[in-house]
């Protein structure tokens, strides 16, 4: 018998991919691509790719879904990208997983509260082209990747493929809505594990850092805003082309499409740069505005219902090689100060760290992932890996260097606060982990009575091909 952790880690696996997050990422801000990547692993065209195979047969329906045997090849080849051990997965279990897939999506549709529009599809399938064109150059060899004949047909594809992922997503949420567990739950799901089988805790660190920026000059921000002013007049004024300027001196990924973009106000944007889109009216260009990410203009070009479609210019001001200079002297004598006992590195950070987000608490480092704050080594960035994995309670790194997402370097120093070494679970050490495995636990058992509710109120057919399967799930309703 699987032990009872391993058992859970697996069905967990199964529902990482439905519920990956949906919310596409502003281009503008230079953001990583990991989700575009996992979308796109999925875009290979199921005709001109498995046209050698039964691209048409059908492996099952679900509602209103089909489920084609080109699906079954195309989530093989995700998931070998992705380099996962595919010889413990059969493709019953990949037709279960797409059933179950399709059976969120079908069920969402049905549900008057969850309403995915298409000009929140459109607006994300316009980040997501952003983002291809900046890996590979421009639309045309976005299409031949892809493998598919125009903009159109690659816009098709994404539009299918994003609206089914997004209701699936939000009927699952909805499912689990605002669950939580009490500390006795987690208690109780603790004590259900045999103590032969509690999970195991690789090693893991506390950290903080010190961040020190070189400034700046004014002259330098004082010339890009020179030029952004620049370029409006030339464009309310001269009629120049606001796509043409994009395209030649925007500095970021959307410059490939004239620096088009659709935005709405919760899209994950600056708030400044939301702030300034939305007080537009059609066919105006902004004055120059600054957001942490550079300084911008922006022209609005459409308003469609609560989703806008505008261009936008940014210009980011560099520093010199002498305020890089400055930078790194500053941040040699915060280290020689810490080193020597003058001050702490929790003093330090306070008093001199550029960081906005972590100065206050003097540089302590809360991970994403868990929200508390100890890291696995294998999660931490492999900049600072070495000098993390290397360190000593309480020592300090040698100064590093880094890279905002806009290119612009910093100095940073790292110390780690406190190491745990590889253990047992232990339910007082671990409790936020622990509460984390028992949240999940909740949320898969409401998810499995749903789907053996909705199962039986849903028109399900399955190819005789599948039929022999163990399915997890009561999908031939026997």
């Amino acid at each position: 018998m699987k032990s009872f952790i391993s058992s859970m880690v697996f069905c967990l696996g199964l529902l990482a991919t439905a519920w990956a997050q949906t919310t596409p990422q502003d281009s503008t801000l230079v953001i990583t691509g990991e989700e575009e990547q996992l979308l796109l692993a999925q875009q290979a065209d199921s005709v001109k790719t498995f046209q050698r195979f039964k691209a048409d047969g059908i492996a099952a329906v679900v509602g209103d879904y089909l489920i084609l045997e080109s699906d079954i090849l195309k989530m093989k080849a995700d998931a070998k990208t992705q380099g996962m051990d595919m010889s413990q997965i059969n493709d019953c279990q990949l037709v279960g997983r797409l059933m179950e897939n399709k059976l969120y999506a079908h069920h969402a549709q049905l549900d008057s509260t969850i309403v995915v529009s298409a000009d929140e599809i459109n607006a994300m399938i316009d980040q997501q082209l952003d983002r291809m064109m900046a890996q590979v150059g421009d639309i045309e060899k976005v299409l031949a990747f892809y493998r598919k004949d125009s903009e159109a047909d690659l816009r098709e594809e994404l539009f299918k493929i994003n609206k089914e992922r997004t209701l699936s997503s939000r009927m699952q949420d909805k499912i689990v809505g605002e669950m939580e567990v009490t500390p006795e739950e987690v208690r109780s799901f603790f004590n259900s594990i045999p103590e032969d089988e509690r999970p195991l805790f690789g090693d893991e660190v506390e950290i903080a850092h010190l961040v020190i920026k070189p400034e700046v000059p004014q002259s330098e921000k004082q010339k890009v805003i020179d030029r952004l002013n620049e370029m409006r007049t030339d464009i309310v004024e001269n009629g120049a082309s606001f796509s043409t300027k994009a395209v030649l001196y925007s500095q970021d990924g959307t410059s490939v499409r004239g620096g088009q973009m659709s935005i709405t106000r919760n899209d994950p944007l600056d708030k400044d740069f939301k702030q300034v889109a939305f007080s537009l009216q059609e066919g105006e260009v902004s004055k120059p505005f600054k957001t942490e990410f550079g300084y911008h203009i922006v022209q609005l070009d459409k308003i469609k219902g609560k989703v806008l479609d505008i261009r936008h210019i940014i210009l980011i001001p560099q520093v010199t090689e002498e305020t890089v200079q400055a930078a790194r002297k500053k941040i040699d004598s915060i280290r020689t100060q810490i080193v020597n006992n003058e001050i702490t590195f929790d003093e330090a950070a306070r008093l001199y760290s550029e960081e906005k987000e972590t100065k206050g608490d003097g540089g302590k480092l809360i991970n994403p992932k868990s929200g508390d704050t100890r890291f696995e080594l294998t999660d931490i960035d492999p900049l600072i890996y070495d000098q993390v994995n290397n360190l000593e309670e309480g020592e300090v790194s040698s100064v590093l260097m880094d890279q905002t997402r806009t290119g612009t370097k910093f100095f940073k120093l790292v110390t780690v606060n406190k190491k745990h070494e590889e253990h047992l679970a232990n339910y007082a050490q671990d409790y936020t982990k622990i509460k984390e495995l028992a949240l999940r636990e909740k949320q898969l058992k409401s998810i499995e009575k749903w789907q053996r509710e909705k199962i039986m109120d849903t028109y399900i057919k399955i190819s005789d091909d599948y039929k022999q399967c163990d399915f997890k799930s009561n999908w031939l309703k026997q």
